[in-house]
């Protein structure tokens, strides 16, 4: 409708003043993520190509198709396509202002909600935790990691039901706390096997909390549940208590961090300034673990060295501008809730990931958005995207509605 009230307006443009300019609205700003985007899915399809090489050849061949790297190809091309597609849908298809069983987020819930379940009674476990549903086992085996669902769909329950409840939200019993017991529950199912993943939504939706005007005592509320739940989760997984004791003597003796570390570290310092060239790297022969995935970040660096580095760095530092200006221009609550959401998910996500390999952080399994190897991260990411764009677009639209 807001197509055709666009075509009228422009056909049978009214008068303007004198002097009057029209207000500028860039393609930058609507199609700059896009780009960044589609530049991020490419140097990942690349590493992730590089960093899968192996020495031996004709095993190489032979299973190709089982390797990280033929999956990626794949799912590069296929992520592109759900971007371009979730672009045209309508983000307001997903809001909450309708009854609840007319709204596509809903039954988005419903089913995360099932499937964070079945994950735990019948996912397959893979370095000590169960994360993964397996849809087509065999050599080139598909598998789904509901968490990360579960992830954006608090992201998109949470806009949606505080830009529903608008101010209202500051009412405790009755508006602020169902909406954390909600995610509360999924972060708890998460946490039992994904501790990463479950205290990002946390705090994600602790920050959509805050700007979406909840009181600042409310706040602190959770808090009191929810740090000793994640401190509880560290110390009953020997796993989660070595990284951290790891970490904090790596403080006081260098020898004491562990292997995975002390890896990414020397794949970063060995690549200088430009480099050893791509596909010349040799931490991925076996020394450096989760070179694929969580620590491709390093595989970047010792590859392509510090300007490599600065090329996937400067690529996000875009994408958080081009989104704070989507954030900015929205006019719609749920717009600019949603977007806010999406592009704190993928910053803070990449922040973490970069610190993680960069030995600022303890290491944690939290791929780089784009670039890790994994369909489920890359094409949910694509998603949450294409929703971005969808908001850009329809915001771009309003400007240009206004200055007629």
């Amino acid at each position: 409708m807001s197509m055709i009230i666009s075509k009228t307006v422009k056909k049978n443009p009214p008068k303007k003043p004198y002097g009057w300019k029209e207000k500028p609205t860039s393609p930058v700003g609507d199609f700059g993520i896009e780009i960044v985007v589609l530049l991020l899915m490419a140097t990942g399809t690349v590493f992730v190509y590089s960093a899968g090489a192996t020495l031996n050849p004709i095993l190489e061949r032979a299973h190709f198709y089982e390797t990280p790297m033929f999956k990626q190809i794949v799912f590069f091309p296929l992520a592109v396509g759900v971007l371009l597609l979730m672009r045209q849908v309508n983000y307001q298809w997903l809001h909450l202002r309708r009854p609840l069983w007319k709204s596509l987020t809903f039954y988005l819930v419903i089913v995360s909600f099932l499937l964070l379940v079945a994950v735990l009674l019948f996912g397959q476990e893979r370095n000590q935790s169960k994360r993964w549903l397996d849809l087509m086992p065999g050599p080139g085996y598909l598998s789904f990691q509901p968490s990360e669902l579960a992830k954006w769909v608090m992201i998109l329950f949470t806009a949606a039901y505080l830009d529903k409840v608008g101010g209202e939200i500051r009412i405790f019993k009755k508006r602020f706390l169902p909406l954390c017991g909600l995610v509360g529950l999924a972060v708890f199912l998460i946490v039992i096997e994904d501790f990463g993943t479950a205290a990002f939504i946390a705090l994600i939706v602790f920050l959509l909390l805050w700007l979406g005007g909840a009181a600042w005592w409310h706040l602190v509320s959770p808090l009191s549940l929810a740090l000793p739940g994640f401190f509880a989760a560290v110390m009953l997984s020997p796993t989660r208590i070595n990284r951290v004791k790891s970490f904090f003597s790596y403080l006081f003796d260098e020898q004491g961090l562990p292997y995975q570390a002390q890896q990414s570290l020397k794949a970063i310092s060995t690549g200088g300034l430009w480099g050893a060239g791509l596909g010349r790297g040799i931490f991925k022969y076996g020394h450096l673990p989760e070179d694929t995935t969580d620590f491709i970040f390093a595989v970047i660096s010792e590859e392509m060295g510090f300007i490599g580095a600065i090329w996937v760095l400067l690529l996000f530092i875009l994408f958080v501008l081009f989104g704070l200006r989507i954030i900015l221009r929205c006019e719609d609550r749920f717009g600019k809730l949603l977007s806010a959401g999406i592009v704190f998910a993928i910053s803070i996500q990449a922040a973490v990931n970069i610190g993680v390999v960069t030995v600022v952080l303890p290491t944690k399994g939290i791929p780089l958005p784009f670039v890790s190897a994994g369909g489920t991260s890359l094409l949910l990411t694509a998603a949450a995207t294409g929703l971005l764009l969808n908001i850009a677009r329809q915001s771009s639209e309003s400007e240009e509605l206004s200055t007629l």
